[in-house]
């Protein structure tokens, strides 16, 4: 309750600003309007902003330039100012006013070189919503072959493996595992479904231009199911100049790993480009690097390609259509299991998984010139997944098809202080899953409309605020309202604070895919038929705030960030793995929530040297079996440092250290001893990596690094794995590093 109490007096803050603010009302008005001059007409000029000196009041010119504001008695001038044109102050007299004036034209500066050292990650204050932007700078600082490994320098984001067999990694963010986190690609659903964990390596990180990474309820316009915040990747554009015709990439690891990207760009004409995106790996060595007689990790063959097309139109019309497959197999489990071979006891354990992936989208934009800040969109996207997958006798073969549509059309209300959007969506899923003998078979149909409202007063304050009503067609019809809004105090603060809903449908199989590799039973207590595995839809609300203060110290600039979020769950399908030898899924029956607070400060100390340090704790709890427990296998605490630091001749040396705290880990039976224990906790440990580069005139680049250098691993990770039939193998219990140091080499090669 005390956190409510604080919700609300950080959204009423706004409000009482505005009242204050209600003072000037009483006082004299002024009003006029802003013009241009083009060609010699005077030309209306909407945006320009108009300010009173010395006091915190102003508004902006509407569409037609008019304008109109309350101004203190004591006020004796007024200023205009427009980013294209010369500021102009008039002197104001006693009483009403009216007062129009022209700014001249694009203001004539002799020519300045501005020097930035753009930073890798970097957190805006303007922003209504707080965005975490990852540059390419910062998904540099390491290997990152994919969209999984290219957050070891974020500290917002955990990873870490869902078993000791398959290899596949899954983030954490905000305590929550990765499916509630939506993931996009430039804002149309991508890692969802029955990839919702293992998706993460089809997009490869020399694909990858940026992300913005934003914690909480995100934006209606985007869908009703981010429960813990977003991940918007957006992917290298052939149209941008920086962007080289040709770029190569080779990877080598001393674990096996081979990799190659190629990224080709052409580009026609204005109007017309292309590029192509081609990825191969492979993973050719047995490795058991902990003695336990498996595979560390699967051996795999991997093959995604991609290919895509923008169009721009005359009069603003804008097109883009690509086309993306997936070819994956993996063959892992004991190191001298074969493919074929038999599972049965006595014979070696294996695991082994084929995926096949294709996906086309569409987006689709019409800007209307003529009308300023109108535009409209659509996009469109449809995906057909298949994987089959052997866990040792268990089977898991299943089959996605998605189709996703959504319509956006924004425009302004007045002026650029008031804009407005609204759509329509449609998201229609199948899914035919077959897991042992049992098959799950299910359509979703969702079509909805959202609406959503973004206030703007001047820099100091913002707010959006959405809603969208969606009816699914075996939950029924569902609202989900979501609310943002930032303060600014100062110029280099920003408070933000944000509140909304979040529903989706648990595909429980494919988001616990790691449960598989053990001997646990899997129960599905679902009590109606009618629905999904029998199970009804998670529902969360989530509310938080964070502060952002930018600063700077000795000639250079830092920042400290601080956020809160909770969330809390009014239904979630439980994963209940308390019991050594079952995993049983069923609807909340209490209470389940996560709390999570983190503070961040980066500086650059000294020239070109780049500091972060993070500390983050969570407080994750559900009710197993009407005992309110902490959720297994999630650290409390977690402490993060990252440096990074560049010479002038282009040398590149970063270095990352965590320490990760204890995790509950439940119960886990020793089939030697019969002996069960009861929730141990996993000790804390350190994890170290470090990347050296070099780059020749931004063009070629040699890098080498090494990940896990203290070689921490966690002792055993597979339980049983002597004797991976009987009861007791497990090899889910994963809360540590399976592998130990790995080094690796690799160049890049852009050709203009």
């Amino acid at each position: 309750m005390k956190f409510l109490k604080n919700i609300v007096t950080v959204l009423y803050l706004p409000a009482m600003l505005l009242s204050a603010s209600g003072i000037y009302a009483q006082d004299r008005s002024v009003y006029g309007a802003v013009f241009e001059e083009i060609k010699g007409v005077k030309t209306p000029l909407p945006g320009a902003v108009i300010k009173i000196p010395g006091y915190d009041i102003g508004t902006q010119s509407d569409i037609d330039g008019n304008y109109r504001l309350s101004v203190p008695e004591e006020a004796n001038s007024i200023v205009f100012e427009h980013l294209s044109h010369v500021n102009d102050t008039i002197h104001l007299d006693g009483g009403p006013q009216n007062i129009s004036v022209v700014l001249r034209g694009t203001r004539q500066l002799d020519e300045v070189e501005v020097t930035y050292r753009k930073k890798g990650n970097e957190i805006g204050l303007l922003d209504t919503r707080k965005s975490e932007l990852i540059s390419e700078r910062e998904l540099l600082k390491a290997a990152c072959c994919n969209l999984s490994e290219s957050f070891e320098t974020t500290p917002s984001v955990d990873v870490s493996f869902t078993d000791a067999v398959s290899g596949y990694k899954q983030i954490q963010m905000l305590g929550l595992a990765g499916p509630y986190t939506l993931i996009t690609r430039e804002n149309i659903p991508d890692v969802r479904g029955l990839s919702a964990v293992t998706g993460l390596t089809f997009t490869p990180g020399t694909w990858i231009e940026g992300m913005q990474l934003s914690k909480g309820t995100g934006s209606v316009v985007n869908g009703y199911e981010s429960v813990a915040g977003q991940i918007n990747i957006e992917l290298r554009k052939p149209f941008e100049e920086k962007e080289p015709r040709l770029y190569l990439n080779a990877y080598q690891n001393y674990q096996g790993r081979s990799e190659g990207n190629v990224v080709y760009k052409h580009i026609f004409n204005k109007k017309l480009s292309t590029n192509l995106m081609l990825h191969g790996s492979s993973r050719w060595r047995r490795v058991d690097m902990n003695s336990d007689g498996f595979m560390d990790q699967p051996q795999n063959n991997q093959f995604v390609g991609l290919n895509r097309w923008f169009y721009f139109g005359p009069k603003g019309f804008e097109v883009q259509a690509g086309v993306k497959v997936v070819n994956l197999d993996q063959l892992g489990g004991q190191l001298n299991y074969q493919n074929g071979t038999e599972q049965v006891a006595g014979n070696p354990w294996g695991f082994k998984m084929h995926t096949k992936r294709i996906e086309g989208w569409a987006k689709i934009g019409k800007v209307f010139p003529e009308k300023k800040g109108t535009s409209t969109g659509l996009q469109l996207s449809g995906v057909h997944h298949q994987q089959d997958a052997l866990y040792g006798n268990r089977n898991y073969d299943a089959t996605q098809n998605t189709f996703y549509a959504n319509w956006i059309f924004q425009t302004l209300i007045s002026n650029t202080n008031h804009v407005i959007k609204g759509g329509l969506s449609s998201l229609v899923d199948n899914y035919n899953e077959r897991f042992e003998n049992t098959t799950f078979t299910r359509n979703e149909v969702v079509p909805g409309a959202f609406v959503e409202y973004a206030y703007n007063y001047l820099t100091k304050f913002n707010l959006i605020a959405g809603i969208r009503g969606d009816y699914h067609n075996l939950f029924g019809a569902f609202v989900t309202p979501r609310l943002h809004v930032r303060y600014a105090p100062f110029k280099r603060t920003a408070i933000r604070a944000s509140v909304g809903r979040a529903q989706r449908t648990a595909n429980i199989l494919a988001e616990n895919i790691g449960y598989m590799a053990s001997a646990r039973s899997f129960q599905f207590l679902g009590t109606d038929s009618k629905l999904p595995y029998g199970l009804k839809p998670e529902i969360a609300w989530n509310y938080g705030v964070n502060l952002t203060q930018k600063f700077r110290l000795n000639y250079r600039d830092g920042a400290f960030s601080a956020d809160y979020y909770y969330t809390d769950f009014q239904n979630q399908v439980v994963v209940d793995v308390e019991k050594y030898n079952l995993v049983r899924f069923y609807n909340l029956q209490g209470m389940s929530f996560a709390n999570s607070l983190q503070g961040q400060l980066d500086y650059e100390p000294i020239v070109r040297l780049d500091v972060r340090l993070a500390y983050r704790w969570y407080d994750v709890k559900t009710t197993y079996g009407g005992v309110l427990k902490e959720r297994p296998l999630i650290a409390k605490h977690r402490a993060f440092v990252n440096l990074g630091y560049e010479t002038r001749n282009t040398w590149r040396l970063d270095y990352t250290v965590q320490w990760v705290g204890t995790k509950r880990v439940p119960a886990l039976h020793n089939h030697l001893t019969g002996v069960t224990s009861v929730d141990v906790a996993s000790p804390s440990f350190f994890q170290m990596n470090a990347q050296i580069s070099k780059t020749w005139n931004e063009v070629f680049e040699i890098y080498a690094g090494g990940e896990n250098l203290a070689n921490f691993m966690q002792h055993r990770p597979i339980i049983g794995s002597d004797a991976p039939y009987d009861p007791g193998f497990d090899a889910s219990m994963v809360w540590g590093p399976v592998m130990g140091r790995n080094i690796y080499a690799g160049v890049r090669w852009k050709l203009r």
